[in-house]
């Protein structure tokens, strides 16, 4: 049980709501944002004083009663009852470290792909394999050395460092992609807390990256679907391309597909990258 990461969620959460949320009326002006802790208690049939202990990280562990009816309370999301009960203990976490070793199964099947751009990434946004038109597309990761071929490490530059600050390869929904990052590496955190290099990572990008220690206190924990992005290309310019992201959950990976529809703009321009990748190899 993480008790202060769960104080900090259930306060973050009980502050987003107004009282006309839950069906309480306004009342008088508030000198706080969102529901009192007496009014979660209430509603969540729970004791006040307990529900201040839990918002104080001095509770024991709650049952999955008292968080069924605090999440509820709350209208958590599936997501983000799910992040509840990780924190608290009554979810199983997964307390070793995130595997990085991709199946060759997976592997084979990027390379299967010629008019698809693929890789694979580890929970914490590490890229682990990628094939030929996604390293045409984005770059030739193996270029890179581990630390540099995060993306959460390139979507959150460390400030005073000499790391671009566009979005990583020119993409459309930078902000959007900075969200989705922080929300991963929280779920992430929860469900590997000893592993050191999550660990680690956290740390470095809250300490040396204003905005995405600004995301991390927002405590959101529903990545939203990117169905859609579009990357500047140096040689072809805006190339915008459908995006699924397929869990491998035995695994806690990821695989990431970049597909254009035949006959499209983005089809075109997925062509012509490849076609000048194969150029430059011969």
């Amino acid at each position: 049980m993480d008790k202060q990461e769960l104080a900090a969620f259930l306060r973050s959460r009980r502050e987003r709501l107004r009282p006309a949320d839950v069906g309480l009326p306004s009342g008088a002006r508030r000198r706080t944002p969102g529901l009192r802790r007496e009014e979660v208690a209430v509603l969540a049939h729970i004791s006040t004083e307990y529900y201040v202990r839990l918002e104080q990280g001095r509770a024991p562990r709650p049952s999955a009663e008292v968080l069924s009816g605090i999440a509820g309370t709350l209208r958590l999301t599936d997501a983000e009852t799910d992040h509840l009960h990780l924190l608290a203990g009554t979810a199983r976490a997964r307390t070793g470290t995130l595997r990085r070793e991709v199946r060759p199964s997976i592997l084979a099947v990027i390379e299967r792909l010629p008019q698809t751009a693929a890789i694979v990434l580890a929970a914490d946004f590490e890229v682990l394999a990628w094939n030929a038109l996604a390293a045409a597309l984005m770059e030739d990761f193996a270029l890179r050395d581990r630390a540099g071929r995060n993306l959460a490490r390139q979507a959150f530059p460390i400030t005073g460092s000499d790391q671009p600050t566009d979005p990583p390869y020119g993409i459309s929904d930078g902000a959007e992609f900075q969200h989705h990052v922080v929300m991963r590496l929280r779920t992430t955190l929860a469900e590997h807390p000893a592993d050191e290099q999550v660990v680690a990572l956290v740390d470095e990008l809250r300490s040396g990256n204003p905005e995405f220690a600004r995301l991390w206190d927002r405590h959101d924990v529903q990545p939203a679907p990117m169905l859609t992005k579009t990357f500047r290309h140096p040689a072809v310019g805006p190339v915008t391309v459908d995006c699924d992201t397929l869990a491998l959950t035995d695994a806690d990976q990821f695989l990431v597909l970049y597909t254009a529809a035949p006959g499209s703009a983005g089809a075109d321009a997925l062509a012509l990258i490849g076609m000048l990748d194969g150029q430059r190899a011969r």
